[in-house]
């Protein structure tokens, strides 16, 4: 599997979280190459990893396939469209951005600002409220967009130096990209468990495909790959991780301690770079929606260091998604010490 390549085009599809539609489909395109895959109307995909054997418990390998963005509330009668954050998305890099508007067709807009000219003592060119010029009479603009049409800031995956690449949708694409090349290194391989995954929908919007999806797989056991806070120059040591030093594995009060210290051993048992990643409570990820699931699911978070999170120009080191595949590749096949 060709990391770089296989990550660019799961970044470059859209799928703002409630439509997920072309990132689910691009996700089980490459799934198909180690599973048998479904999906479902919620826009989950689900993969089955060989002939289930009844005698091993059954590990379930997660990531979430929806992305930041923004969706359509109204149109003015000048034909602007007023939209609102579809998940937690960093509006500070919203103001003048070319974005994609997803109606009938994609449009490309530029979110309105101020000059700073005209702008009055204190006034911000956003004021909390943002809207879309996209060129359009309010009838034009009407035949082409409707109400809770998907916007999202578009940008190309692109490496940098150092291993480090920049992309929209990082977050949580490379998590997709890490599960995938596990499989990959697990290709022929006899595994200690049943294998399956979930490429979850509407993660950003409350966790919500990973509530269902867990449900539907009902895993033993399960690690929930996502991003993390990386580190830039100013941020504490203890609230994020270093680009490059390893996949964080999760230590947290709502997640199996049993699981995270048999991902510590297989880490150390294969010299696999590593780092911690404590949370004295949830962990905010799909984790806290899979450990519950049922009468509850041993649950692990496998997290990626990512800077400017919920941004167009999220930044990851790839050798990251490198020591994270072949962590659930080494744990999977039971060498844990």
């Amino acid at each position: 599997m060709e990391l770089l390549k296989t990550l660019g085009e799961l970044c470059s599809v859209s799928g703002v979280s409630g439509d997920e539609s072309a990132a689910s489909a691009k996700a089980a395109e490459y799934l198909k190459s180690y599973a048998d895959v479904t999906t479902d109307h919620f826009g989950n995909v689900y993969g089955i990893v060989g002939t289930p054997d009844e005698n091993k418990p059954t590990f379930m390998l997660e990531a979430h396939i929806d992305e930041i963005g923004f969706i359509v509330t109204y149109i003015t009668d000048e034909g602007f469209l007023k939209i609102s954050a579809c998940g937690g998305s960093d509006e500070r890099v919203l103001t003048s951005a070319q974005v994609t508007v997803c109606g009938k067709e994609k449009i490309t807009g530029i979110v309105t600002s101020i000059p700073p000219h005209l702008q009055k003592d204190g006034e911000s060119s956003g004021s909390g409220s943002y809207y879309v010029d996209i060129g359009m009479s309010k009838e034009k603009a009407e035949s082409i967009v409707s109400l809770g049409d998907r916007v999202l800031v578009e940008n190309k995956l692109e490496l940098m130096q150092d291993h480090l690449v920049t992309s929209k949708a990082l977050d949580d694409r490379c998590g997709v990209a890490a599960i995938l090349l596990a499989l990959d290194k697990l290709r022929n391989e006899n595994t200690k468990y049943n294998l399956c995954v979930l490429f979850s929908a509407q993660e950003e919007t409350g966790e919500r495909g990973a509530k269902t999806g867990a449900y539907k797989l009902s895993p033993d056991l399960a690690a929930a790959v996502d991003v993390t806070f990386g580190k830039t120059h100013f941020e504490s040591d203890d609230s994020t991780g270093q680009l490059g030093a390893g996949v964080m594995i999760g230590v947290s009060p709502s997640l199996s301690r049993e699981l995270s210290d048999a991902f510590i051993t297989a880490a150390k048992t294969a010299d696999i770079p590593y780092q911690l990643e404590v949370m004295p409570g949830t962990t905010g990820t799909d984790a806290d929606k899979i450990s519950i699931s049922k009468s509850g699911v041993k649950t692990v978070t496998l997290s990626i260091p990512l800077r400017y999170m919920h941004t167009p120009v999220e930044v990851i080191d790839l050798r990251d998604v490198e020591y994270t595949a072949q962590l659930i590749a080494e744990f999977a096949k039971g060498r844990c010490g």
